[in-house]
């Protein structure tokens, strides 16, 4: 993912947010200020809901930053570069630049991901019990929240969110950081990179259709248990299988292409004596002794022995033909 606007450095690593992931804060603040906060405190003002919305959004996707920045330095440290993290609409993706030399890598990288986000849970949930006077049980837990001031309902809204983030990020569907746990273990016992990830995309493709078929269920109104029913839960539900599915298909093909190219020089790949044209000549004759003659579309320009430029088919087609000659 290289698109986005680029907002902070943090630890050598650029931050990245893509323009998809202002619709899901959007869509967090709005539910946040205009249904949960107002059904927990009704006495609560509309200035009051929409500023606690927009900083447990802040806070939540500070939350997903932690827990990408947990998997860049732990990739860090075992020596695999890390540029830039982009958080977009499914949350963030740290991107590593290569695949981990080992099984134990892979663990270590991917497991620290979801333990930050469950630590953070517990502390934020532990925080806001301790401010709210105690745990809080089911037959309670209403009435308590109703009595509370914004500090400890925002800690202990961050609290269980965290820990669900952190557990469906376990799902043993790769590319998810449960995937890649499994793909590390799969790794380990068959000791082959590329079967193991097989295995896993195998595995995360199934867990993307039940996403999706769980989906479509929903909009048709069945309830499934966590998820409820109806169109919008549903179409989330359905839009996540889909890019699961898309993103393991797209993870193997990625290792496919590693494995094809391991130990294979640049030398033999690149077209070596590769054609060049000189800065002076007209565009008339770039097109009868080099595009029509050859089947390169492209052509690097050189001056004596220095590169200036490149010149293209579509360089051409943007000049008008009575101007070939000039």
């Amino acid at each position: 993912m290289r698109s986005g606007v680029r907002i902070a450095r943090l630890f050598g690593i650029s931050i990245f947010i893509d323009w998809s992931w202002l619709l899901i804060f959007l869509l967090v603040t709005w539910n946040l200020a205009s249904s949960v906060f107002p059904s927990l405190h009704p006495a609560w003002s509309t200035a009051l809901n929409w500023g606690m919305g927009i900083l447990a959004s802040g806070l939540f996707f500070a939350s997903v930053l932690a827990h990408e920045l947990a998997h860049s330095l732990m990739a860090g440290a075992r020596g695999l570069p890390v540029r830039r993290i982009t958080l977009f609409i499914f949350g963030g993706i740290s991107n590593i630049e290569r695949e981990p030399p080992s099984p134990a890598t892979e663990f270590l990288v991917t497991i620290v991901g979801p333990a930050t986000s469950i630590v953070l849970g517990v502390v934020f949930s532990v925080l806001g019990s301790a401010l709210a006077g105690g745990p809080l049980t089911p037959g309670t837990v209403g009435a308590v929240l109703a009595q509370l001031s914004p500090l400890p309902t925002l800690l202990l809204w961050l609290g269980p969110i965290n820990i669900v983030l952190g557990l469906f990020n376990l799902i043993p569907g790769f590319p998810l950081d449960g995937g890649r746990v499994l793909r590390s273990v799969l790794w380990a016992m068959s000791g082959n990179l590329r079967r193991a990830t097989r295995w896993a995309t195998g595995v995360g493709q199934a867990v993307a259709w039940l996403f999706i078929f769980g989906g479509v269920a929903m909009i048709f109104g069945f309830e499934l248990p966590y998820f409820g029913s109806g169109l919008i839960g549903g179409l989330w539900l359905a839009v996540i299988g889909w890019f699961l599915n898309n993103a393991a298909v797209q993870s193997y093909e990625h290792v496919v292409v590693e494995d094809m190219l391991e130990g294979i020089p640049v030398a033999r790949l690149m077209q070596a004596n590769a054609p060049v044209v000189r800065p002076d000549i007209p565009i008339s004759t770039l097109v009868d002794d080099f595009l029509m003659k050859t089947d390169e579309r492209g052509f690097a320009v050189v001056e004596g022995d220095r590169l200036v430029g490149m010149v293209c088919l579509e360089d051409v087609r943007a000049v008008p033909r009575a101007q070939w000659e000039t």
